[in-house]
């Protein structure tokens, strides 16, 4: 048996060399035997062209999905913008694929001269690094403690607005910034709604490196976090470090955080934790992108 299907007894011994213009056959089977051998390549080669353009088209289905996620993130994001935020304002820059289109946003609508005298907080230093290449001009909490606006996407957002952040590894800016702004604006695709927080991946808490195996014992301890399977992240073989130098632990669960008050609380009263991935009753709208265009969503 062969790449080209099965040589009979017949064709073996009749022999065959192999060379780059086809088959050559000798023997008195000679006529036969190039004529099966034949059929097979066609088979074979039929297949090969066969199973090359599934994998094409399912490369072209792959990619053009790609772009439709990223067309709606840019939809979303552009429209936060465009519907929440004026001249005059402080404005919080999220962190992510999605909140990348809103600060792209807020940069064009500066540039243009469509909104003027805005000063902006970032929670990362690539998102910092992105509104510095816009020249949108920046400030932190120390100076402008109060935000009119802030604008991020999210990991997961329930049927009550809470959310599960971080899996970016900003989980502590974000928070941040997010908690003082007078409105806090989340966009995300509908990708993003769960039935439940912590089912779809990682909930992401931030550790201190000192002595993180043992609080990432205690993470997985929990009463309230019971069920939970506790990661720490990687980069390649060293540990994930925050922007803060700190360290995340991720933590899985095969079904929804049951009182997902009662773990905030459990984690964040935890010593070692410095903050955790669950952003509960702080948000005023989610814009959803899907294929009906973009929908909002309030409390």
């Amino acid at each position: 048996r062969t790449g080209l299907g099965c040589l009979t007894w017949e064709m073996y011994t009749a022999g065959f060399v192999g060379c780059s213009g086809g088959v050559v056959a000798q023997g008195k089977v000679a006529a036969a035997s190039v004529a099966a051998v034949s059929s097979a390549v066609g088979v074979f080669a039929r297949t090969q062209d066969r199973r090359v353009q599934v994998q094409s088209r399912g490369r072209r289905r792959a990619v053009c999905m790609m772009a439709d996620v990223e067309e709606l993130k840019k939809d979303v994001g552009y429209k936060s913008v465009d519907d929440y935020v004026t001249s005059g304002m402080v404005v919080g820059l999220g962190t992510g694929s999605t909140a990348y289109f809103a600060v792209e946003r807020l940069g064009q609508k500066l540039k243009s001269g469509e909104l003027k005298d805005i000063v902006a907080i970032p929670t990362s230093i690539r998102t910092k690094e992105q509104a510095e290449s816009l020249d949108i001009p920046l400030v932190t909490l120390d100076t402008h403690p109060v935000l009119d606006v802030a604008i991020d996407g999210a990991d997961e957002v329930d049927d009550d607005l809470n959310l599960v952040k971080g899996r970016g590894g900003a989980l502590l800016r974000e928070k941040m910034v997010e908690v003082q702004a007078k409105k806090f604006i989340v966009i995300v695709d509908d990708s993003k709604l769960v039935p439940g927080l912590g089912v779809s991946g990682a909930m992401p808490v931030e550790v201190t490196p000192f002595c993180y195996e043992h609080t990432l014992k205690r993470l997985k301890d929990a009463p309230s976090l019971a069920g939970c399977d506790a990661k720490l992240r990687m980069d390649g073989e060293k540990p994930y470090v925050t922007d803060n130098d700190n360290y995340i632990v991720d933590l899985y669960f095969e079904k929804p955080i049951a009182d997902a008050n009662k773990a905030a609380e459990e984690m964040i009263n935890m010593v070692g934790v410095v903050e955790h991935g669950l952003f509960l009753d702080m948000t005023t709208a989610v814009l959803i992108a899907g294929k009906n265009g973009v929908e909002m969503k309030t409390k």
